[in-house]
């Protein structure tokens, strides 16, 4: 899983990631500082592979993982090209889901390109160069299919609904608000929209305001509006709290988390936001050799999931051995949970569900 982490010059793109991914990335008070996007691979959090890792004291215990891609501020005109416009874009479309950084704080010490804070107008900056950008791609792609209609009369029923969607964009919406269909999502996948991507609103607040003034913050609310109506998530963050919480090891961060009246850390929230907006889970392998936590979509069958170890373990396939994590930590290894019949023989047509615990059997 990829995801970008956009937002205008100066809002606290580049704090944030270096605070969730320990990269170092440069992060400096004026614009354009980031220019090639910076990549930091950062462990999903995962209690239960923990406890199956203390109990079967594996030679090595592998979480699963999720890219965080640092991109480039953008500025009005990126879409055609002004400051890192069009490198901007290029690197966007290449992520799974955007983490778009709102700035919600002031200070006198860090500029804001437009003299002001205002999230809303500073969403409808960014959203309206994805928008335009959207349009020319989407405008090609109808020329294309309109091109190709002549020996494929199929093609038809697609460019009435892509000439819906271009005068919807238009019109200043983002895809991910038009209303359509099983068909025609599936149709719009095949396009490379930049609004069409799933987003994550990272709200960036003072550190006395995420402290104390989250729900009455104006600015805060504005963005959950804006993020209501367009079924995406909001995700309240101080960018410099979790620069704090970076240089701490485990122990210091639990303290330093309940000292500050503060449940979980921002990246441990972060990925539970992307994986619910994703429509991703985990399942689990165990043994001697390895612990590990692979990713997957939810619906997945169990022959597609043994095919993310390895594309043998889905030609293959015969069945799968699931039990649940719960039941496994209850009882305290596989053998028992066999014994009290809480390890079910599954075929090619099962659900994986989240927390299974597998043995694939196969046969290549």
């Amino acid at each position: 899983m990829k995801l970008g982490i956009v937002g205008l010059p100066n809002v606290g793109k580049s704090t944030l990631f270096n605070a969730l991914t320990n990269a170092g990335a440069q992060s400096a008070n004026y614009a354009f500082c980031t220019i090639e996007p910076n990549i930091g691979i950062v462990p999903v959090p995962d209690k239960r592979l923990l406890k199956l890792s203390e109990m079967y004291k594996p030679k090595k215990t592998t979480p699963a993982t999720i890219e965080f891609v640092d991109i480039a501020g953008l500025v009005k005109g990126a879409s055609k090209g002004e400051g890192l416009g069009n490198k901007f874009l290029a690197n966007i479309r290449e992520v799974d889901a955007i983490i778009h950084v709102v700035r919600c704080f002031d200070s006198d010490d860090i500029i804001h390109v437009e003299g002001s804070v205002d999230p809303a107008r500073d969403i409808d900056t960014i959203n309206l160069e994805l928008i335009m950008s959207d349009v020319e791609i989407l405008e090609r792609r109808i020329d294309r299919d309109t091109k190709a209609m002549k020996g494929d009369k199929a093609l038809g029923k697609n460019i009435d609904f892509f000439k819906r969607v271009l005068a919807e964009l238009n019109d200043g919406k983002c895809a991910r608000v038009i209303e359509m269909n099983e068909e025609e999502t599936e149709a719009l996948s095949t396009v490379a929209l930049l609004t069409n991507k799933p987003v994550i609103y990272a709200c960036n607040m003072s550190e006395d305001d995420f402290k104390n003034n989250i729900s009455s913050n104006q600015r805060y609310n504005a963005v959950c509006e804006i993020a209501k109506e367009e079924g995406s998530q909001v995700l309240p963050i101080c960018a410099e709290l979790e620069a704090q919480l970076a240089d701490l090891n485990p122990d210091e961060r639990e303290i330093f988390l309940s000292d500050a009246n503060i449940e979980q850390g921002g990246l441990d929230v972060l990925i539970q936001k992307s994986y619910d907006l994703l429509g991703l889970m985990s399942f689990l392998t165990v043994g001697e050799d390895e612990c590990r936590a692979w990713t997957i979509k939810k619906g997945t069958k169990a022959p597609q999931a043994a095919g993310k170890i390895h594309t043998d373990f889905e030609r293959g396939f015969i069945r799968a051995e699931v039990v649940s994590y719960e039941n496994l930590v209850n009882l305290g290894s596989m053998t028992a949970c066999k014994e009290k019949g809480l390890v079910s023989s599954e075929g090619k047509e099962y659900v994986m569900q989240d927390g299974d615990v597998v043995l694939f059997r196969f046969n290549v």
